[in-house]
């Protein structure tokens, strides 16, 4: 017979459990597991009051639940382009991965001519000011107008010196970071667009420091265990906790061999990063739902050869890499909270699905083309693929027409399944 008071004893403490292990993941909430530097970097991640209007924070483009990209389904489904902290402002490209993205190396230019590294879908957040190309990019979002918006770094420094977080900046930082005059209307200058903090000379060079550090510090929280976690089914099988099945280890000889998809999602070693973190033209469709065409109609997104030309390089340089966008990590690329979450796939986000994307890497040369710009969904139902957004430099060597059978796309996907991390064999 079950003893009641242990019964309801052990249920206490079983909930109980289930409340500290839900607060432990809670945005902004001490985690034991971290440093303190990696937990003042989350703290700021989650932070939403390091917007204009106080209403969004970095995760709200990079959510945990889905491996640390667009979280919202219903933008996924569509224009997969995010609204920033002003009503009715979007940027023009799907929110990247931040997982995994403080292992993308500073940006340079390979024996081969290849560009490599760097963060941002067009890589032009190098690393070479802050030596880490996730700290250059973590400080993009906070002044872009079109993501969180505020006028000022020193507004973000402000607002992160004053904010009660479990690891202050100043733990981190020092006293002296934050000692700073700062003027009685920064509030006000701070929810206005276009505004600028007054500041002395003096103070100003300690608030660009301290935005700097402020960026540093979210690099930390991404380069912690709990974002580059590497604890997917995949990982498990090199300790040999599991077995992949049959269809997913058919899907990994397809990856390395007939799919091609080793050629630029490296799979060698104990960790891999399934990317080698250069770029490409895959030849993406453009997103006809983005909505950047209400702003732009004639937008086109050229990626990596745009930045090259903004940075100074020579047209014949700029021009061989126009429309290429960075080979993202594979990894988490079907991590969602629930089995009817929508993820977009693409640097647009064109795709709703891996089976949509993974049947166009295999079938893009080989369907007619669509007679216009049509959604993945309409493309499918049409048997057609639409031309590509750029049709320079469009990658025909390693996708387009691979030969494979549904039943290898089937095995394809269900392999590219386990690459999520938090995996229990």
């Amino acid at each position: 017979m079950i003893n009641k008071r242990n019964f309801m004893y052990t249920t206490l403490i079983f909930v109980a459990g289930l409340l500290l292990a839900t607060l432990a993941q809670t945005a902004g909430a001490r985690n034991l597991a971290l440093t303190e530097h990696e937990q003042l970097g989350k703290s700021i991640f989650f932070d939403t009051n390091l917007s204009i209007n106080q209403n969004q924070a970095c995760a709200a483009c990079h959510g945990p639940e889905v491996g640390f990209t667009g979280p919202e389904a219903d933008t996924n489904a569509s224009g997969a382009v995010y609204e920033g902290s002003i009503s009715g402002r979007f940027g023009n490209r799907k929110p990247p991965s931040a997982a995994y993205a403080t292992l993308s190396p500073i940006f340079y230019q390979d024996k081969k001519g290849l560009f490599v590294g760097g963060n941002f879908w067009d890589g032009r957040a190098t690393g070479e000011k802050l030596g880490n190309p996730a700290a250059d990019q973590a400080q993009g979002p906070f002044l872009n107008p079109a993501e969180q918006a505020l006028p000022d770094s020193a507004c973000v420094v402000y607002r992160v010196c004053t904010a009660s977080y479990p690891v202050s900046f100043q733990n981190v930082w020092g006293d002296a970071t934050c000692a700073i005059a700062w003027p009685a209307d920064v509030e006000t200058v701070c929810g206005t667009e276009g505004a600028t903090v007054s500041l002395s000379n003096e103070d100003r060079n300690k608030s660009d420091i301290a935005y700097d550090n402020i960026a540093l510090s979210i690099a930390a929280y991404e380069d912690s265990p709990e974002v580059n976690a590497f604890t997917s089914k995949y990982d498990q099988t090199s300790k040999g906790k599991v077995k992949l099945s049959k269809e997913e280890q058919k899907g990994f000889s397809l990856f390395q061999g007939k799919a091609k998809c080793q050629k630029c999602h490296i799979s060698n070693g104990q960790q891999p990063l399934f990317t080698d973190f250069t770029f490409d033209n895959l030849g993406v469709p453009k997103n006809p739902e983005n909505p950047v065409y209400d702003v732009d109609p004639d937008f086109v997104d050229v990626g990596l050869g745009g930045f090259l030309m903004q940075a100074g390089y020579a047209e014949d340089v700029y021009q061989a890499e126009w429309g290429k966008q960075k080979v993202p990590t594979l990894r988490n690329v079907d991590m969602r909270p629930d089995s009817g979450f929508v993820k977009a796939y693409g640097h647009n986000g064109y795709f709703k699905s891996l089976e949509g994307i993974v049947h166009f890497y295999n079938t893009r040369d080989v369907k007619d083309v669509c007679p216009g710009p049509y959604t993945e969904a309409e493309a499918l139902a049409a048997d057609c693929w639409p031309a590509p957004e750029v049709s320079e430099n469009v990658n025909t060597d390693e996708l387009g027409d691979l030969g494979l059978t549904p039943d290898e796309e089937s095995a394809l996907v269900a392999f590219l399944k386990t690459l999520s991390d938090g995996y229990v064999p």
